[in-house]
């Protein structure tokens, strides 16, 4: 064997570590959309299950209550209420204990469910404790007594479960999932007059979309179609012609007979 002549046996050379570094990094960077869109759908999923786990609270309340749906009153500082508290207040936030002294909690024990997976809101570096409101619509009085052009009681509301049937509970919805931006206490405000669209705002985290949970116990995704739904808020514009605001409106509640 002639001096000065080597072999070099197994191993890799620095080209083909190179090209191995790159295959995986292209590879990395194709599997990353469809990972980020799997925790996204699995986050809504999620969301959707606590809104179905709360309606089903929301009707096993009723049925110990002779028909009475749980009580849902502007302001969050009330004795009875289904969740209790003021999300714009540091101090109710990220308090757990304003949950569990509402009327639904006996029937899940888990805080848990009053947040959706997707929140990103925060205080003081906690999260905070809820992300669902109840339609202002059902479990008082509160839009016939506090807004002048429902006087007449040009729509209904609802605070017992007979009175549901008159709309339809498959087309009624009972919980929302709320806009961090807008989240106080747990009345969600659908003005049907157009006065004030989108006071309340339904969430965007849903790839521009919010959850649901209707009084027959179903919860859906809704997919906010309109650009000024979801855009920055101080940018928005909601005319009372938003579709979005329109979809929800349909089925907030219902006019009374001969009212169109």
């Amino acid at each position: 064997m002639s001096r000065g002549v080597q072999h070099q046996a197994g191993g890799f050379t620095l080209i083909e570590l190179l090209i191995v570094v790159a295959i995986i990094a292209i590879l990395a960077a194709l599997l990353m959309p469809a990972l980020s869109s799997g925790k996204a759908k699995a986050k809504q999923a999620g969301c959707l299950s606590n809104l179905r786990q709360l309606e089903m609270c929301a009707q096993m309340y009723s049925g110990d209550n002779e028909g009475k749906l749980a009580d849902n009153l502007p302001g969050g500082e009330k004795t009875n209420g289904w969740v209790l508290g003021n999300l714009t207040l540091p101090a109710d936030s990220t308090n757990q204990n304003l949950i569990r002294v509402g009327e639904l909690y006996a029937y899940a024990n888990n805080p848990n469910i009053y947040r959706c997976p997707a929140d990103p809101s925060q205080t003081a570096g906690i999260p905070r404790a809820r992300s669902y409101s109840m339609n202002s619509w059902i479990g008082s009085r509160s839009m016939e007594n506090s807004f002048p052009s429902y006087a007449a009681r040009t729509y209904r509301t609802f605070v017992r479960e007979s009175e549901l049937a008159t709309r339809g509970p498959n087309d009624l919805w009972l919980i929302v999932d709320e806009h961090e931006a807008t989240i106080d206490d747990g009345w969600f405000l659908v003005t049907m007059d157009d006065s004030q669209p989108f006071a309340s705002a339904p969430a965007t985290r849903h790839s521009h979309g919010y959850g649901l949970a209707f009084v027959d116990g179903h919860a859906q995704g809704y997919k906010l179609r309109d650009s000024s739904s979801w855009a920055p808020f101080n940018q928005r514009v909601i005319l009372p012609t938003n579709t979005d605001w329109i979809k929800l409106k349909e089925v907030s509640t219902s006019p009374f007979a001969g009212i169109q």
